[in-house]
């Protein structure tokens, strides 16, 4: 009897062992739909892109499939190229006037949205809407109304004398891009507000009425309590808004096309004139992995100055 007992206790241990196999395996067997989505539609097309960008891929090599290994000399002539260049300073022309106004514009909406006030809801709602229509939608809106015949812009500044005959916005290259930059602040300052929006309501009143007790006025109760308390917020809305505005596309290039004569050509409108006009595949295909890289090193230095906030709290 007691042998008996000796020898089912290694198969009960075992069948437990198997059992808690098949639960492990369960795990990862419901996470793998997520994994092969990400694999197919994230990893896959970079690692394809960074090898289509070491070799000289033109329409002839591509279908004949005899593209020429060049190794770094398509990044090479990309870090060359003067319309490359131009396409850097653009960009940051661009994000940068878009960043300031969005993120001040949508902080002062969430301080004003932070007070309760009769139709506090229903404005929030209706300011939503920019952020909610599809940038596609919003690039023709404001293509229309910078329309130099017919837009609505020049006739509100005729209306109220700022100017004494039309202005063709997107048709010149002083105005094109300062257009450009109005209509994605107009898309940004309701995303900014509301991820501005919560990390002010997550404030604990009760230190603002210790600050009155202490006597600070309202500005500097803005100082010295929420803008310290809103920092990590802050960094996160800032490192998301370079991110989307530096891969900004479809508004721009519905509302000019990345003209005129290239005065509105972000570095990601450079990337798809380069594959789609001039079927430079492996040129296209360089340009892009150094947006990557650049985008890269911004998250990079976002999780060390996270780490470093969190060190210091």
């Amino acid at each position: 009897m007691a042998q008996t007992q000796t020898a089912a206790a290694p198969q009960v241990s075992g069948g437990k062992q198997t059992r808690r196999r098949a639960r492990n395996w369960g795990r990862y067997w419901f996470v793998a739909p997520a994994l092969i989505f990400m694999l197919l539609t994230m990893v896959y097309p970079i690692v394809d892109n960074v090898r289509m960008s070491v070799f000289d891929l033109t329409v002839t090599t591509f279908l004949t499939n005899t593209a020429p290994f060049v190794a770094l000399d398509n990044y090479a002539r990309v870090l060359g190229d003067p319309a490359f260049q131009k396409a850097i300073v653009t960009t940051s022309i661009f994000t940068i006037g878009s960043l300031v106004f969005q993120f001040t514009i949508g902080f002062a909406l969430a301080l004003l949205f932070n007070k309760r006030f009769p139709g506090n809801g229903l404005l929030r709602a209706l300011l939503l809407l920019g952020w909610m229509l599809p940038s596609v939608v919003s690039g023709s809106i404001f293509r229309w109304s910078f329309d130099g015949g017919m837009g609505i812009i020049n006739y509100l500044l005729e209306t109220v004398g700022l100017i004494h005959g039309p202005i063709y916005w997107l048709n010149d290259a002083t105005t094109a891009l300062a257009a450009t930059i109005i209509a994605n602040i107009w898309i940004g300052i309701p995303f900014n507000m509301i991820l501005l929006l919560p990390g002010l309501q997550s404030i604990p009143q009760s230190f603002y009425e210790a600050a009155a007790i202490d006597g600070a006025s309202s500005r500097q109760s803005f100082r010295h309590v929420t803008l310290p308390l809103m920092r990590p917020v802050i960094l996160s809305v800032l490192l998301l808004g370079i991110i989307y505005t530096f891969k900004a596309f479809d508004v721009v290039y519905v509302m000019t096309g990345g003209g005129p004569v290239d005065a509105t050509t972000l570095l990601t409108i450079y990337v798809y004139k380069m594959v789609f006009s001039f079927f430079r595949f492996g040129d296209g295909s360089a340009a892009a992995i150094l947006l990557l890289l650049f985008l890269s090193v911004v998250a990079v230095v976002y999780l060390w100055l996270s780490q470093r906030e969190e060190a210091a709290s």
